[in-house]
């Protein structure tokens, strides 16, 4: 278990305050601390999303790439800047702590930012501009280098603040009080607004000159905000609740399955468990996802101590980790099973989001993007109206929701955990239903008038960014508190990686599904659904129906599988309205 320390400052920080009063119990933590991380969050994310929003616009003008490139570059980027979230973890737990890995994080993210910056300031690292698509000069591999390099320092910023910053902010909270458990209940609807504010604020102006002013003073803006997000976040170090790294729970795993196998043939009942958390203040009981006893019996055999004399020393502590494990290593691993299932459900959900910073740029490149006679809305702006169904979803919640729910039935009336997942599950298939009817209307359009650009409105194009955000709003929310609240504290970097390993699978899987329908469609001659520099001669509604069917199939597997696999206290909270 990681222990809280209230006084001791992180060492980069211990020289300055060596000589001043530690912080109080009373003092550290709580919202005085946790204003400087979602201010931190908040410019973390404005830097990270006015690239995301606007790369693939940058990929297709400045470096010539086709759409199945853009899609590929887009989404394994993603992908891997979320997956580096599961090293980070790693990292974190064994050897940084959570506050040093959100400040290298940073500093990679930030160097990350100036290679992109120079990028498109400096004209010899892109292939030279054209105004044909069909015929323009692709790049060359050092161009490409570089800006892959670049991408890469912002993946391996995302490994050390995406498994970090929620459970960071987390831990500023006692969760062992009402209070603090109530604090932290509303922490995450916070946390996802707080930083949505900011995108809508600055984005606005952001992707505005990136698109119709300069790239360079485009990604110099974002740049400039991560350098003010690091300054924010030393700011509040002497008020954060720091918690030291005692070691990777994914070692523990590994340990327990080794532990497990080595006693395969010996029997649970009847036997004595390793368990030397009795013994300290802090019981293993503590942790409500060490309910989940019943489940995974064989894995209990890495506790069972079948030789006391050769597996234990004089203290009665284990002599070798790979052997005999304790209970509350077992426990936790039970728990990270016991989660996964709901992983699957993110992914799918996340896949739907995913193809507003893809296919829906590429979609609204090729409408009528005119409000008034002399202004064209930038591409990137299409992004920020989920970004808008999201926050207002939240402060419609907590703000009016919330307090009259409070007022007629004396107790806040939640949303369970299962109801919100099954809702941002239809929603999410609603929005590719609107996304293809809307892509048939508009490319329809545009082969009557026989131009590239459609006479249809980029209107048509809001229902299916405000359904996304509101897929994101219920889905990922729900999914990050269920990963959060149903782990042990020691876990929560965990379960933040884990909440990023789905987003990074949704992004692989988006890119395989994409090359696999190009290819299956563009076999023996035919005209592919994909791939084409102009959509005007693609399918891309059939592409926007397969996500529509996986996301059927996802609600299925939730209904039915995922639920029902759940620990009998986890599926209650599923199941049930929480009162």
């Amino acid at each position: 278990m990681e222990k809280v320390t209230h006084d001791p400052a992180p060492p980069m920080v211990e020289d300055r305050e060596q000589n001043s009063t530690p912080a109080t119990p009373r003092r550290a933590g709580g919202w005085r601390s946790v204003k400087y991380i979602l201010a931190n969050e908040s410019f973390e994310k404005l830097a990270s999303m006015s690239l995301m929003s606007n790369i693939t616009l940058y990929l297709r003008t400045k470096y010539n790439m086709n759409n199945i490139a853009v899609v590929n570059v887009v989404q394994i980027w993603s992908g891997s800047s979320n997956m580096a979230s599961i090293a980070g973890a790693f990292i974190t737990d064994t050897y940084l702590g959570r506050f040093r890995a959100l400040l290298y994080g940073s500093i990679a993210s930030l160097l990350g930012m100036l290679t992109i910056t120079l990028t498109a300031g400096i004209h010899q690292f892109r292939p030279p501009a054209c105004s044909n698509p069909l015929h323009c000069q692709k790049s060359q591999g050092w161009q490409l280098g570089i800006l892959f390099g670049g991408l890469g320092l912002l993946s391996i910023g995302a490994g050390g603040i995406r498994p970090c910053n929620i459970a960071f902010g987390a831990d500023q909270f006692d969760t062992k009080t009402q209070k603090g458990r109530a604090q932290l209940e509303s922490f995450f609807n916070w946390w996802y607004f707080s930083f949505t504010v900011a995108l809508l604020i600055a984005l606005t102006c952001v992707v505005y000159v990136q698109t119709n002013i300069s790239w360079t003073i485009g990604f110099a803006i974002p740049t400039v905000c991560l350098a003010l997000s690091m300054f924010i976040f030393l700011l509040g170090c002497h008020t954060y609740v720091y918690k030291k790294p005692q070691g990777s729970i994914f070692v523990d795993m590994v340990k327990v399955i080794v532990a497990a196998c080595r006693k395969c043939e010996l029997q649970p009942s009847g036997r004595s468990f390793y368990d030397p958390t009795r013994t300290l203040d802090e019981s293993p009981l503590e942790n409500k996802g060490l309910a989940h006893k019943d489940r995974f019996k064989c894995l209990d055999k890495a506790a069972i101590i079948a030789n006391p004399s050769t597996e234990l020393d004089d203290q009665g502590m284990s002599r070798n980790g790979w052997r005999l494990c304790s209970l509350q290593q077992v426990q936790n691993f039970k728990c990270l099973l016991g989660i996964l299932p709901f992983l699957v459900s993110g992914t799918c959900c996340f896949m739907v989001t995913s193809q507003q910073h893809t296919f829906g740029i590429l979609q609204v490149t090729q409408m009528d993007r005119s409000i008034g006679p002399h202004f064209k809305i930038p591409p990137g702006w299409m992004n920020l109206i989920s970004m808008l169904s999201l926050s207002i979803w939240i402060q419609v919640f907590e703000c009016i929701y919330i307090p009259l729910s409070k007022k007629f039935y004396k107790k806040a009336v939640r949303l369970s955990m299962g109801l919100r997942i099954k809702i941002g599950i239809l929603l999410s298939i609603l929005c590719m239903l609107v996304a293809a009817n809307v892509e048939k209307k508009r490319r329809h359009s545009a082969l009557r008038q026989n131009s590239y650009i459609s006479p249809s409105s980029f209107t048509l194009l809001l229902p299916q960014y405000a359904l996304s955000g509101l897929t994101e709003a219920f889905a990922a929310v729900a999914i990050m508190e269920l990963f959060t609240m149903q782990l042990p504290e020691s876990m929560r970097t965990v379960s933040g990686a884990v909440f990023y390993l789905s987003m990074s699978i949704s992004d692989y899987l988006g890119s395989l599904v994409v090359n696999i329908v190009h290819k299956v469609t563009s076999e023996n001659g035919r005209t592919p659904w994909l791939g084409h520099h102009d959509l005007n001669h693609v399918r891309l509604e059939n592409y926007y129906f397969i996500i529509a069917a996986l996301g059927a199939l996802n609600l299925v597997y939730f209904s039915f599988f995922a639920v029902c696999f759940s620990t009998s206290p986890l599926g209650t909270e599923l199941k049930e309205v929480q009162l």
